[in-house]
């Protein structure tokens, strides 16, 4: 079971249950590869609805290292999200928050 106090978020993949969470390595990796700014702007358009496939993609990434995973964004390409891409999208925000978000507000 995710634990939402540890920032943790499931995901499910091919059928298969996965724990993602945006530590402080997953976040710089991730931000290092944005192609429209840093961090903060990417928050900003999770906050303004304006997020971008790409985004939702390198979130989950980020957040899938963050638990341990070992693959490539490229390895994501193929596989079916349980849920759809509503719930990549909700998952992506959901790592946001939580990331962010103080002790208690999780």
């Amino acid at each position: 079971m995710a634990n939402p106090f540890a920032g943790e978020v499931a995901l499910v993949l091919d059928g298969q249950r996965h724990l993602a969470k945006l530590t402080l390595g997953a976040l710089a990796e991730m931000e290092a590869g944005l192609p429209e700014g840093g961090l903060l702007q990417l928050v900003e358009r999770f906050e303004t609805g304006r997020f971008s496939s790409r985004d939702v993609l390198a979130l989950i990434v980020a957040g899938l290292r963050g638990g341990g995973w070992q693959g490539q964004a490229s390895d994501l390409l193929q596989v079916e999200i349980g849920g759809g891409l509503v719930e990549a999208a909700r998952v992506a925000a959901t790592l946001l928050a939580r990331a962010f978000a103080l002790p208690g507000e999780r």
